[in-house]
C-alpha cells in the first residue's frame, strides 16, 4: 500500500528564541498556502527543547488548520517575563548540596537542581496547550505523528518520545545512543525536552530524570525521516555568523565574565549539527538520483533489497529546506533590554537582565539574554523576524511545497 506523501516540520531548540520559529510557520500557513492554493498542514511534527513545546502546540491545534500557528503567536506575544524568569532558590540549594556530596537521589521532587524556577513555564504550558487534543487529532488523521526528544540524564542517551496512531513506532536507527519510545505525549515530556541544563531543573519521567534533548539532538531531523517524511522544513533560530572568528583579531585582554561563559556554554551544549545532517541527506539524494538515472526506476528498491532492508525501509529520497535566522538574536535581545520598552520590567529580573545587556555591549555577553528573554513584546519582534525571513524566501518555499505535492 502506497501512503500519501508526508510533509514534516522540524523545530530546533533555543529557549526564548523559539518565537522565531512561530513567525516562520505562521508565514507558511498564511502566505505560502495562499500563493500555492493549498492548505499546508504538517503530517509529522518533530521538536526539541522549545521546539518541542511549539511542535506540541501545533499538534494540539491541528484541527484548526492554518490557524494553529496563530494560536502559538497569541501565546508567545502574551508572555510575562516576571512570571517565567524567577530565581529557583530550592533548585540552587539542591545543586549546592549535591556538589558537596550531601544530596540524595532518592525521595526527591519532580524537578531537581536549576537556577530558574520552572513553575511559571509549567503553568503556561498547562493552560496553553490542550495535550488531550493531540491523541484525537492523530486518530482523525489530521496529523500523522509527533515526536519530542529528551536527554536521559544518567546515561546521556537521546530518548525520542513518539506518538502516532496505535502507539507503535516504525523501524528505528540501530544507533545505541538513541532510544525511541511510543507514548501519549503530555506536558511533562515537553517540559523535560525544554529543561536546559544549568537554567532549569531536570524532569522526572517515571523512574528516570530527563533534560533538554538538544544536548545530543537539537535539530531532530532523523525522527522525521524514520517516520516516513518525504519532505521536511527545518526551522532553526540560531544565527551563524559568516565572519566566524574574525572579530577576535584584536585579541582578548581579559578573561570573559560569568555571563559570557554561561551563554557560550549553553551555545555549546545546544550546538546543532543540522548543516552536517543536511549535507549527508543531500549526498544520499544525489546517489539515489544518479543510480536511478543510470539503472532505472527500480534502483532504490533494488539497492535496499541488496542491503537487507525490508519493503518500505532503508534508503529513500527526502527533500529538505532549512530556514535559519538571518540576524543574531543575542544582539537583538541586548538592544531590546536596553530600550525604553523594557523599562516596565522592574525588580531583580529587570536589574539582572539589564546588567547582562550592558556587559553584552562590552564583551559580547548577550547570548545568555536570548535564552532568558521570555517577554511578549520581544517575542513579537522575533515572530516578525521569522515572517520576514520566510518572506525573503517566498518563491523558494512555494517551489518546495509544489514539488512536494507534484513529484
Amino acid at each position: 500500500m502506497v501512503h500519501s506523501k508526508r510533509l514534516a516540520l522540524v523545530l530546533a531548540g533555543g529557549a526564548a528564541r523559539g518565537a522565531y520559529e512561530v513567525g516562520v510557520v505562521d508565514y507558511i500557513a498564511r502566505e505560502v498556502s495562499k500563493a500555492t492554493g493549498r492548505d499546508i498542514t504538517f503530517d509529522i511534527l518533530c521538536g526539541t527543547s522549545v521546539g518541542a513545546l511549539n511542535a506540541c502546540g501545533m499538534a494540539a491545534y491541528a484541527h484548526e488548520g492554518k490557524l494553529a500557528a496563530q494560536r502559538l503567536v497569541d501565546v508567545w506575544t502574551k508572555l510575562q517575563i516576571g512570571e517565567l524568569v524567577q530565581t529557583d532558590v530550592r533548585g540552587m540549594l539542591g545543586l549546592g548540596r549535591r556538589l558537596l556530596g550531601r544530596g540524595s537521589l532518592t525521595n526527591v521532587a519532580l524537578r531537581e537542581s536549576g537556577f530558574l524556577d520552572a513553575a511559571g513555564l509549567e503553568r503556561l504550558i498547562e493552560r496553553s496547550v490542550p495535550f488531550k487534543n493531540i491523541t484525537s487529532n492523530i486518530e482523525q488523521g489530521l496529523t500523522h505523528a509527533l515526536t519530542v526528544s529528551t536527554t536521559h540524564v544518567a546515561s546521556g542517551k537521546t530518548v525520542v518520545y513518539v506518538q502516532r496512531k496505535g502507539l507503535t513506532i516504525p523501524h528505528w536507527s540501530l544507533d545505541p545512543t538513541i532510544i525511541p519510545r511510543p507514548v501519549e505525549i503530555a506536558a511533562e515530556h515537553a517540559l523535560a525536552s525544554a529543561a536546559i541544563p544549568i537554567l532549569f531543573r531536570a524532569v522526572r519521567l517515571g523512574n528516570e530524570y530527563h533534560c533538554d534533548g538538544g544536548l545530543r539532538q537539537n535539530v531532530p531531523l532523523s525522527p522525521a525521516r524514520r517516520l516516513g517524511a518525504d519532505s521536511v522544513i527545518v526551522i532553526n533560530p540560531r544565527h551563524i555568523d559568516a565572519a566566524g572568528l574574525a572579530g577576535t583579531a584584536e585579541g582578548e585582554e581579559e578573561f570573559p565574565g560569568p555571563f559570557f561563559l554561561l551563554g557560550k556554554t549553553l551555545n555549546a551544549l545546544l550546538l546543532d549539527r543540522i548543516d552536517t545532517d543536511l549535507a549527508r541527506l543531500q549526498s544520499i539524494n544525489r546517489i539515489l538520483e544518479a543510480g536511478t538515472h543510470a539503472y532505472g526506476a527500480e534502483f532504490t528498491s533494488t539497492l535496499n533489497r541488496a542491503l537487507g532492508n525490508k519493503e518500505g525501509r532503508g534508503m529513500k529520497r527526502m527533500n529538505a529546506l532549512l530556514v535559519r535566522s538571518t540576524e543574531d538574536i543575542g544582539q537583538l535581545a541586548a538592544k531590546f533590554v536596553q530600550s525604553p520598552a523594557f523599562a516596565r520590567v522592574q525588580g531583580v529580573t529587570g536589574r539582572v537582565l539589564r546588567h547582562v545587556a550592558e556587559r553584552g555591549n562590552e564583551r559580547n555577553e548577550a547570548d545568555l539574554l536570548s535564552y532568558l528573554l521570555f517577554d511578549g513584546e520581544f517575542a513579537g519582534h522575533l515572530i516578525e523576524l521569522g515572517r520576514r525571513d520566510a518572506k525573503a524566501r517566498h518563491e523558494e518555499l512555494c517551489g518546495f511545497i509544489e514539488n512536494h505535492f507534484e513529484s
